[in-house]
């Protein structure tokens, strides 16, 4: 099986998913490096050079060649993958479960204010308009998002308690 999780930047989609990983023996593969490692580019250089549309492209080709990846594993994806192309219909294909780590704007905002210097997206948001940001992006991927097999909710929950409750969804 093939467990990808899925939701918005900030939720702990790659930090859950090396956990669950680990605690499954199974691989790990974020999308995010993925692509780093075959572009030999961080995702903010990137977006700099290329732009948007090369990312996005080059996203939708990577998750496709992992999907079709014999073995079983966990995968992260980004924030924005579920939006574009026909990822999200990837995510309903047969041997893949996909997981909706869904966060509230709160517990989104607390933590993404720390990281905006990482995150291409965000360089230029103050906390005003960051929270607006988030919650304008939560509107538009809400459909994209819901398109897995399960959500769980991350808010006030340990990764530990995270990661148990997705392997109890899984037997």
């Amino acid at each position: 099986m093939k467990i990808v999780l899925v939701g918005y930047m900030g939720c702990g989609k790659s930090i859950i998913g090396a956990f669950l990983a680990e605690k499954l023996q199974l691989s790990f593969y974020d999308l995010d490096r993925e692509i780093e490692k075959e572009t030999q580019n961080s995702i903010s250089e990137l977006f700099q050079s290329k732009g948007e549309i090369y990312f996005r492209k080059k996203e939708n080709e990577i998750l496709k060649a992992l999907l079709e990846k014999e073995e079983d594993f966990v995968l992260s994806l980004g924030g924005g993958t579920p939006c574009y192309y026909n990822n999200h219909e990837l995510l309903l294909k047969e041997g893949v479960f996909s997981i909706y780590l869904k966060a509230s704007v709160e517990t989104l905002l607390t933590r993404l204010k720390q990281e905006r210097t990482q995150r291409p997206l965000l360089h230029n948001q103050d906390e005003v308009s960051l929270k607006d940001f988030i919650n304008k992006h939560l509107f538009d991927r809400n459909f994209y998002y819901h398109q897995v097999s399960k959500i769980v909710t991350v808010d006030d929950k340990s990764v530990v308690q995270i990661v148990d409750e997705i392997i109890d969804l899984l037997a």
